[in-house]
């Protein structure tokens, strides 16, 4: 299906990060004013909260004409349909016991509001204008005649991010909260696989393995693996290495139940030559029935969209001829299930402010 999109209306984001926020604003599906960004003093809901008023006045008071809506991603569980933020939200804990946050900013702008999870957005995003349309313009340009219409995104970054597009329309749940931050850790089964893909869990293995106590970030980290920097050059790339095998494990289970293209964004995006092939081996995995007959832990057959090789092997696939009973006419089938991962080219900032413009104009009324 090809969504339509009328493109003329401007539209203010926001990316909603647990440390900054970055206002801006989107028209024809593009930035139409520099970015502006701000301390989202989390931990004080009135400082966050005139933080946002502020951003958005300082936005709506670069453009030339009126905005149509506000849209913004917002990290973590919530009533987003309704625009209430509250929850579980390490990222935000002022904001626990519920904020009326879109019905208070609507107020004070006159216009609507949409609210949705931040890896919602990117998801939709990517769907919309980023990987998916990519993947397949590329495989027409290969020849293929396969098409995919179904996207899983990921964001690796201060969480384990999730959102789900199918066939155009951004899955949100009943309760808004399409989420595998949740799902069991792979290795340590009482806990949530977010502490094993988020940027603490690369600093924690990293610190477990080199006994190295220096408080460093990701990006240390990758020096280390690159060895540009100083520390334990095995255990920085087995901490990103671990992180792949926990993150691959919980997306096997996804693209099981959703199949789609995979792509992943976010902060810890740029080491992926040090968690890709963890994580493909993993999902490539085999698993067992009590009969104790093999079966591939992901029916479909996983490729890295990144790598030239397996990317001309997954726009080939099976293709053959087969006959239709009874009459001479032959048709085309392709009996390999395949599908993708690949790392976003656009960047998760720019998926999530994407998404967020596209899904505005998909539904003002």
């Amino acid at each position: 299906m090809t969504q339509k999109h009328n493109t003329e209306p401007i539209v203010v984001t926001l990316d909603a990060g647990g440390t900054n926020f970055v206002f801006g604003a989107m028209q024809q599906g593009k930035s139409c004013t520099e970015s502006i960004t701000m301390p989202s003093m989390a931990h004080d809901l009135d400082l966050c909260l005139s933080t946002l008023v502020k951003g958005f006045e300082t936005i709506i008071s670069q453009l030339d004409e009126r905005p149509v809506a506000i849209s913004f991603a917002f990290p973590g569980p919530a009533d987003y349909r309704n625009g209430i933020i509250g929850g579980y939200l390490p990222n935000f804990p002022s904001f626990r016991d519920g904020v009326a946050l879109g019905p208070m900013l609507e107020e004070r702008f006159g216009i609507p509001v949409f609210i949705n999870n931040d890896a919602d957005l990117f998801a939709y995003g990517e769907a919309m204008g980023g990987a998916l349309p990519r993947i397949n313009q590329r495989l027409r340009e290969a020849g293929s005649s396969k098409s995919y219409r179904n996207l899983l995104g990921y964001t690796f970054g201060t969480g384990f991010g999730f959102g789900f597009v199918m066939d155009g329309k951004l899955n949100l749940g009943d309760n808004s909260c399409v989420e595998t931050f949740c799902l069991k850790h792979r290795d340590y089964p009482d806990i949530l696989v977010e502490d094993g893909v988020a940027i603490r869990a690369v600093k924690r293995v990293y610190r477990e393995l080199s006994g190295d106590n220096r408080d460093l970030e990701p990006k240390d980290i990758f020096n280390i693996a690159e060895a540009s920097a100083e520390g334990d050059v095995v255990a920085a790339k087995e901490a990103f290495a671990t992180l792949g095998r926990v993150a691959g494990d919980a997306m096997a289970t996804a693209v099981t139940l959703m199949d789609g293209i995979i792509v992943i964004g976010g902060g810890l995006a740029g080491a992926s030559k040090y968690f890709m092939p963890a994580l493909l081996e993993e999902m490539r995995a085999k698993i067992k029935t009590l009969a104790g007959d093999t079966l591939n832990r992901v029916q479909m057959k996983v490729y890295n969209l990144d790598d030239s090789a397996e990317f001309e092997a997954f726009a080939k696939g099976g293709s053959t001829k087969i006959k239709v009973y009874g009459s001479d006419r032959e048709v085309v089938y392709d009996p390999e299930k395949r599908v993708g991962i690949t790392i976003s080219d656009i960047g998760a900032s720019n998926a999530v402010s994407l998404g967020a413009y596209l899904y505005a104009v998909d539904n003002i009324k």
